[in-house]
């Protein structure tokens, strides 16, 4: 690990923006400050702009197969069209999750949370897959493999008909066996590889896995994952399958906490908003998808104003079709000035970039470590050039960032003070 020094690099302070130098030691933030004495390689920040690493806090690698030929459809109907496709094979497994790494790194992420979809039979195998394929890159992993112990035509609501399903081909104690044994494997904070427990929803979890997963968490101090109420069918099929929201019932069984991330979040009411702030729950915004599929708009500037904290995912490539993070968040902001009238409450471009780093960092607990230029905290940092012409003329480099269209800006990567890109390539 190289220590190094990025000299005269521009810097968003409170209300404004300063030219400085930062000082990286042993792949932490050592200094920040006018005139440091050069330590290491010497890095040229001059018309550079540098900003700490955002976070694709949900996504599922291996969707990038079927990027742009998915119908236009609703999530339920998607679903039974994606489970049509061919199954993953292992090389597709490491090759999206390469693809996957690379479009996040390109576009501000030094972190992905990868929702990562098993091969039947495969499972472990698929995990070490993608764990390579991360490592390869240097990108920092957060490994969610999704599970489910309900069959897919569980996750529909029945309405007044009664329905029987076939079971789901793998217990559930087989598949707490499996995340336990992936832990024992791959979780790896210090080297940059975290597992997380990651049911993939209320709609196809028994409460018996949720428990086991939350118990799986406190014993090897894992974060947790899940999506939530993505759809108004899943909204009605929690009442008809708990008496009461997916939040209450979520908040009952002890699955919401300070290191829980629920992707999605788009149909809660106000009193499930008040759950999310109290157990201080992280929502992931996903709007590109919500809007792809149809899903609706998250109440955003809700949860914002509640205190709950929001980050933002890509979701799978295809249910967006991109894994373009800087077009995520500039949708997931923009698109919520038509969901408030109250202008003081619309997310702005600073705001946005502290949601999609430091709000990234807090879902998964680790906000002492990463998410902001802080001295102490790890070096996941990304320069940003603002000579190419989608960040000119030099107006708010932010506010450029966020709202406008910018294109190859992302000049170098650091991760853990490691250089990932370089002059705009890996």
């Amino acid at each position: 690990m190289l220590d190094f020094t990025i000299q005269n690099v521009l810097i968003a302070t409170d209300d404004d923006y300063a030219t400085v130098d930062v000082q990286i030691v042993d792949g932490a933030i050592a200094a920040i400050a006018s005139n440091l004495q050069a330590i290491g390689t010497v890095i040229d920040g001059k018309n550079k702009l540098l900003l700490p690493g955002f976070f694709n806090a949900h996504t599922h690698s291996s969707e990038m197969w079927q990027r742009g030929i998915m119908s236009v459809f609703p999530l339920e109907l998607w679903l039974a069209e994606l489970y049509d496709f061919a199954p993953l094979d292992p090389e597709q497994v490491y090759l999206s999750a390469l693809g996957t790494a690379v479009e996040t790194l390109l576009s501000g992420g030094t972190s992905v949370v990868d929702h990562l979809v098993l091969i039947p039979g495969l499972e472990l195998e698929t995990i070490a897959i993608a764990t390579r394929a991360y490592r390869e890159v240097g990108i920092r992993a957060f490994i969610a493999p999704l599970i489910q112990d309900e069959s897919l035509t569980a996750g529909i609501p029945s309405g007044e008909s009664a329905q029987t399903h076939e079971p789901y081909f793998r217990s559930t104690a087989a598949t707490l066996e499996i995340i336990e044994e992936a832990v024992r494997q791959f979780h790896r904070p210090d080297e940059g590889i975290n597992i997380l427990v990651a049911p993939t929803g209320i709609q196809l979890c028994t409460d018996a896995l949720f428990q086991g997963c939350s118990e799986l968490s406190s014993r090897y101090n894992l974060c947790r994952h899940s999506h939530l109420l993505e759809t108004r069918a899943q909204e009605k099929l929690a009442q008809e399958k708990y008496g009461c929201t997916a939040v209450e019932h979520l908040k009952r069984i002890g699955y919401l906490s300070d290191r829980t991330t629920l992707a999605h979040c788009v149909w809660l009411n106000d009193a499930d908003i008040a759950i999310l702030a109290e157990t201080q729950s992280t929502v992931v915004h996903n709007p590109l998808s919500n809007l792809r599929l149809g899903s609706g708009i998250a109440p955003i500037l809700k949860y914002r104003q509640a205190g709950v904290n929001v980050t933002f995912g890509c979701d799978g490539a295809s249910s967006n079709d991109s894994q373009d993070l800087l077009e995520a968040i500039k949708i997931g902001s923009i698109l919520h000035n038509v969901t408030g009238s109250d202008y003081q409450h619309w997310i702005t471009p600073r705001q946005a970039v502290e949601m999609a780093s430091l709000g990234g960092a807090k879902g998964l607990n680790i906000a002492d470590k990463l998410g902001s230029l802080t001295v102490g905290k790890q070096a996941d940092l990304v320069l940003y050039d603002l000579t190419n012409l989608s960040l000119l003329p030099r107006t708010d480099p932010i506010g450029l960032l966020v709202l406008g269209r910018p294109t190859n800006v992302v000049n170098s990567v650091w991760v853990n003070g490691k250089q990932i890109v370089a002059n705009l390539s890996l």
